[in-house]
């Protein structure tokens, strides 16, 4: 009897054993498959020609994705939206005082760059989502036009009501700098790419460098998306042919004023005739002038006139059906469309989720299925304001919220360091990922160069001795700006962004000058990263996909969490302290004033300390979500090393709760003003756009003195919380139950 108990226990080893090398076989053999060579042949195919949205070449490369697809033995379709996508019809940026100096608004072909001088094909420098405008005034420059620099103006004594202002890029997403310009009642905006960010400052300029030449535009969407991304028409719901609309002047996300886009070269005769205070130190660009404010003299005469049409979108869909639990997804995104040419934005991301899809095809040609069905996507759409994406994702919801287990999403690729932001349930997980995948420079894994990096650029002792000691390095929290926007902000479902680069900067982002030469000169120039962003990419979604045990992990994400609260609880601490040395300066008097007799200042006013906050529910959800995450991970380690997996049955119980861990940190009404966004713990700020706050609606009601609005949302996160803890603990037990041997 112990004889056969013994044989049975080494025949189901035997079986765990030979599963486990079947699964690393997969991934090896996986991760051999993606090519440099055909990468580069996709990439010349793809940027051939400009494909904007609604262009004939962005519609002809989704066909021919589809047909690629097709041809690799893939279930492969294409999922078409109805999208406002407005284009210039009359432009006009000129100087009327005190000279005259029309902007060019053009830039020039390269001849040694052949695709550079498709004028016929190439939309014209603008800023799509601008609101139609004539206008003329006074010219105000405002550093990079965020909320902090017009504080700093009105400590000057400088107003912006009635001008326009030019902003440079940078600082905060572009979108954000007509929008507070607005809020400050100026009448217009142009923003232009200064040479410090990103032009000669940095070296040599295209296209004997990598760096925006001084007629080089920076396009893009000025479209409010911290409000909602996607079809400005149809919030929250998918803009199908039949979807129900609503009237373009009630749309929340154009702008209020007209905004156009400039290069240094049109820039600099504008900034040039300004007089006024010269600029503080930290506001001056690179160009060969004194950096002055205004108002004026300069006097600006700004028009933008568009064709407010509809256009078509095609976002291309892959499905590999899942084995045993077909209704758990893994969905994995990189968008096709550019305002140009786009090789390095987004074609560069595009060819290495191709050579991923070519992997898993050859994969199942040799008898791989994976357990979990995966979903591949071409997005259309994205520079405009993450449309097919968006629209894809609410068209879907329903289905996706009962589904969808993670997205991993990828755009421009580089050059260099991995970069990784996402849902910190998937930390530890991503982390396992990378340490499995070889530099193709360094010769060691990609994890191991990036905490070397970490530990050579850390900021203090004690960020370099984590870098060191700690297991997983940590990710980003991720804000907008790409396609994972409605998986993770809208929908709860956890998401990775994925990228290499640091070794290759350059200044030809949204210009006609990123394009096959210039990425084939100066950016990943033999596509050594875009095979390892293919490998690591690939490698996530089959481990994912394979997984019996949906590989979440929960101590990371309560460390990070009680990091974030911290950090909230410092925000106010510093408001408080700031405030209240304020007041102590206007009380006793030595608050500084300007000594002029025409223009006498009266002291300001004091204003009201911030309250105190309890954050007690907070920090006993914390302490709740820690003992839970503790008790899953033991419960988890323990199934891990069980002679006898959990049947089907048990795991696909188990998962259908580990799906709703995401979820658990949404609310339906969203955040305070912004209700498309229903995740409490990350957010793209209202004005910072593509940046992160986290745990937001805290994190803004006290940035914007809400006083009982930051009492709301610390009661209402708290509950989130709770609401996830009770999920992993209720988990664990379910792990627990689980027979072993």
């Amino acid at each position: 009897m112990r004889l056969s108990c013994l044989i049975v226990v080494l025949a189901i080893c035997s079986q765990l054993t030979i599963a486990q090398n079947q699964k690393t076989d997969w991934e090896s053999m996986f991760r051999g498959i993606p090519s440099p060579e055909r990468q580069r042949e996709y990439m010349q195919r793809l940027s051939a020609r400009p494909h904007h949205v609604g262009s004939a070449y962005d519609k002809d490369n989704a066909q021919w994705l589809l047909s690629t697809f097709k041809q690799w033995g893939l279930n492969a379709r294409i999922e078409s939206f109805d999208v406002l996508f407005p284009t210039p019809k009359e432009r006009l940026v000129e100087l009327l005082e005190p000279r005259k100096f029309t902007a060019t608004m053009e830039e020039p072909r390269e001849v040694v760059d052949i695709t550079s001088g498709q004028r016929a094909d190439q939309l014209p420098t603008y800023n799509v989502y601008s609101v139609d405008g004539d206008v003329a005034a006074p010219l105000v420059y405002v550093n990079y036009g965020i909320p902090e620099d017009y504080e700093q103006l009105e400590r000057m004594g400088i107003s912006v009501k009635g001008c326009i202002v030019i902003a440079r890029y940078g600082g905060s997403w572009r979108g954000i700098k007509p929008k507070v310009a607005a809020e400050k009642g100026t009448i217009g905006c142009l923003i232009y790419s200064d040479p410090k960010e990103d032009g000669y400052y940095h070296g040599d300029v295209f296209p004997e460098g990598p760096w925006r030449p001084k007629d080089g535009v920076q396009r893009g969407s000025v479209m409010d998306m911290p409000i909602y991304p996607g079809d400005p028409l149809t919030p929250g719901v998918g803009a199908t042919a039949g979807a129900k609309r609503i009237p373009l002047k009630e749309a929340k996300t154009i702008t209020k004023i007209p905004v156009l886009p400039i290069s240094y070269a049109d820039a600099q005769p504008l900034l040039a005739e300004l007089s006024g205070p010269v600029a503080p130190e930290s506001w001056r660009g690179a160009l060969p002038i004194t950096y002055k404010i205004g108002p004026g003299p300069a006097k600006v005469h700004l028009k933008i006139k568009s064709n407010w049409d509809t256009k078509t979108i095609n976002d291309v869909i892959v499905t590999i059906p899942g084995a045993l639990f077909p209704d758990e997804w893994v969905i994995r995104g990189n968008h096709h469309d550019a305002w140009v040419n786009g090789a390095e934005d987004p074609i560069s991301g595009l060819v290495a989720e191709m050579e991923e899809l070519r992997g898993l095809s050859e994969l199942l040609k040799k008898g791989w299925k994976p357990k979990r069905t995966i979903v591949y996507c071409a997005w259309d759409g994205e520079e405009e304001g993450l449309l097919g994406s968006t629209e894809w994702a609410e068209t879907h919801a329903a289905e996706l919220k009962q589904k969808a287990a993670l997205y991993i999403n990828s755009d421009a690729n580089g050059r260099g360091f991995l970069g990784v932001e996402g849902s910190h349930s998937l930390e530890q997980f991503i982390n396992g990922v990378a340490r499995d995948i070889e530099d193709p420079e360094k010769k060691i894994t990609v994890w191991k160069r990036s905490q070397l990096q970490r530990i050579k650029s850390a900021p203090s002792p004690e960020d370099r001795t984590e870098a060191r000691t700690r297991p997983d390095l940590h990710i980003g929290a991720l804000g907008s700006g790409s396609d994972y926007t409605a998986f993770l902000d809208y929908l709860g479902i956890a998401s990775l962004n994925l990228g290499y680069g640091g070794e290759d900067g350059g200044g030809i982002y949204h210009s006609i000058y990123d394009d096959f030469y210039w990425f084939t000169h100066f950016g990943d120039t033999d596509f050594a990263y875009g095979r390892a962003l293919a490998q690591t990419a690939g490698t996530a979604v089959l481990r994912f996909a394979d997984a019996d045990v949906l590989p979440y992990e929960f101590t990371n994400l309560n460390e990070t969490i009680r990091h974030y609260l911290d950090d909230v609880k410092r925000l106010l601490k510093s408001m408080q302290n700031q405030i209240k040395e304020r007041n102590r300066e206007i009380t006793e008097g030595v608050f500084s004033a300007i000594d002029d007799p025409k223009h006498p200042l009266l002291p300001p006013p004091t204003e009201e300390e911030p309250p105190y906050l309890n954050f007690a529910p907070l920090d006993n959800a914390v302490d709740a979500l820690s003992r839970s995450a503790d008790h899953y991970e033991k419960a988890a380690k323990r199934i891990a090393h069980a002679f006898i997996p959990p049947s089907p049955e048990a795991l696909k119980a188990i998962n259908g709760k580990l799906l709703l861990t995401e979820r658990a940190l949404t609310h339906p009404d969203g955040l305070p003003g912004r209700p498309w966004f229903k995740h409490l713990l990350y957010a793209p700020g209202a004005y910072t756009g593509y940046g992160v706050k986290t745990i937001p609606g805290v994190r803004e009601a006290i940035e914007l003195k809400r006083w009982k609005e930051a009492e709301t949302e610390i009661v209402r996160v708290a509950a989130a919380l709770q609401l996830e803890a009770n999920v992993i603990e209720s988990t664990a037990r379910d792990l627990d139950a689980q027979p072993t041997k």
